[in-house]
């Protein structure tokens, strides 16, 4: 735990018993992705889906937001966040409940709601946040897809 919680302060600045613990539908947790599904670090030239299967265990809100490898900031694009997620206004929703986000430097065509943008010779990385996050993610009974290059 002690690792955990010092990585997490170097990336974050900052750690709080709601980013720590298990309260099921309270607080927050988070998961880190620095590498796609081959194990390749994100590059920002590339683009990139993720599947979240159905029944995403937020009680509030999910988000990804996007990070700059450089410099631990958001990354500065030309969109007015660098982030996607439940809130999202136009947020497309599959049939079956689930739903597919994409970082690339250009969103694909008809999923702009679902895009995040990216820098071309910019490494990057990005957190999923479940605020209230339930039981399945606990359990891992749930579990989110993984960055795969398109």
């Amino acid at each position: 735990n002690l690792d955990a919680k010092n990585m997490f302060f170097f990336y974050a600045t900052g750690v709080t018993p709601a980013m720590t613990m298990k309260m099921v539908g309270e607080g927050s947790q988070y998961a880190g992705a620095f590498v796609d599904a081959k194990g390749n670090p994100l590059d920002g030239s590339k683009t990139y889906r993720l599947h979240m299967p159905p029944n995403i265990p937020a009680k509030d809100f999910w988000s990804f937001t996007l990070y700059d490898n450089q410099t631990r900031s958001m990354l500065q694009t030309d969109q007015q966040s660098p982030a996607v997620g439940s809130l999202t206004k136009g947020l497309l929703v599959n049939a079956d409940g689930s739903v597919d986000v994409y970082f690339g430097p250009k969103a694909p065509s008809e999923k702009e709601s679902n895009w995040v943008q990216t820098i071309p010779g910019k490494g990057w990385n990005t957190l999923l946040r479940l605020y209230g996050p339930l039981e399945p993610w606990f359990n891992r009974t749930w579990r989110p897809g993984e960055i795969e290059p398109m």
